[in-house]
């Protein structure tokens, strides 16, 4: 057994002993939208310095703690808050929540996230649903040995954002008048902003919004073989594009200010996920 599953084995047991409950969903808050977490018909709550061995988000606005519960009569696992690359952990410890998640149970993964537009035709506020991502700027989760017990050696990244996914999603956004911008997400190692001249490679790239998060989870669970999808919610116009300097406290006020809109979106699509 490698160390990595070992680790992974590890925390799954200890919050076995205190919850047996098999979520179908998991959901990955990022940054000022841990509120969505409300909606959830709560049936327990495991903080992450419960798990020995578990990366502990160090980040404001990451609550920092997994929900397990109902939305509608779908059992989720939430996560209010995730760790990052930057914060100093290997990247096998970011993506150990994921694998942890699919382990409990979980076949869907969500993830959202705080980005910075990169995209012109986008603004501060906007929600965007992932339907690719390039991953050249962070580690990759699966570099060294296989955890064979997870995955194959090469995983297929054809369709990551899974389509059927993406169609409930959009419903969804219709359905509540929501406008819903699409596009690929680029995934840096921050914990610095982007300079102006990486964002002009990125949209040289195709890029249309990137943060620091996500990709590297998304990478893991299809490894897994979970379902993904994801939405971003963009907080501010990426370095360059604006004369306003960039900070975290401006994500967060975007993001909460967006965090209502934010809700009704995936409270309309999640309930309708097969599972």
């Amino acid at each position: 057994m490698s160390a990595i599953y070992e680790k992974l084995i590890s925390c799954c047991n200890t919050i076995r002993e205190k919850t047996d409950f098999q979520p179908e969903v998991a959901i990955v808050l990022g940054s000022g939208l841990g509120d969505f977490a409300r909606h959830i018909q709560v049936e327990c709550e495991i903080s992450y310095d419960e798990i020995p061995g578990f990366p502990v988000s160090t980040v404001p606005g990451h609550a920092g703690k997994f929900v397990f519960g109902y939305l509608s009569d779908k059992k989720v696992v939430c996560m209010k808050g995730r760790v990052h690359y930057y914060e100093g952990y290997p990247v096998s410890d970011v993506v150990l929540p994921i694998r942890l998640m699919g382990l409990l149970g979980a076949r869907i993964l969500f993830l959202t996230n705080a980005s910075g537009g990169v995209n012109k035709d986008f603004q501060a506020g906007d929600l965007m649903m992932l339907t690719d991502h390039i991953a050249l700027f962070a580690p990759n989760p699966l570099i060294g040995p296989n955890v064979e017990e997870l995955g194959v050696r090469f995983p297929d990244m054809t369709q990551v954002y899974d389509l059927d996914l993406q169609v409930l999603i959009r419903a969804s956004a219709l359905k509540q008048q929501i406008i819903l911008k699409e596009g690929v997400y680029a995934q840096l190692t921050g914990p610095s902003f982007e300079s102006p001249a990486e964002i002009r490679m990125l949209g040289s790239l195709g890029v249309d919004a990137v943060g620091m998060s996500t990709v590297v989870e998304a990478i893991a669970a299809r490894h897994m073989g979970m379902r993904v999808c994801g939405v971003s919610c963009v907080c501010n116009l990426a370095a360059g594009l604006s004369v306003n300097p960039l900070s975290h406290e401006e994500v967060q006020q975007a993001a909460d200010q967006a965090s209502e809109t934010f809700a009704k979106l995936l409270l309309g699509a999640i309930p309708r996920f097969p599972v």
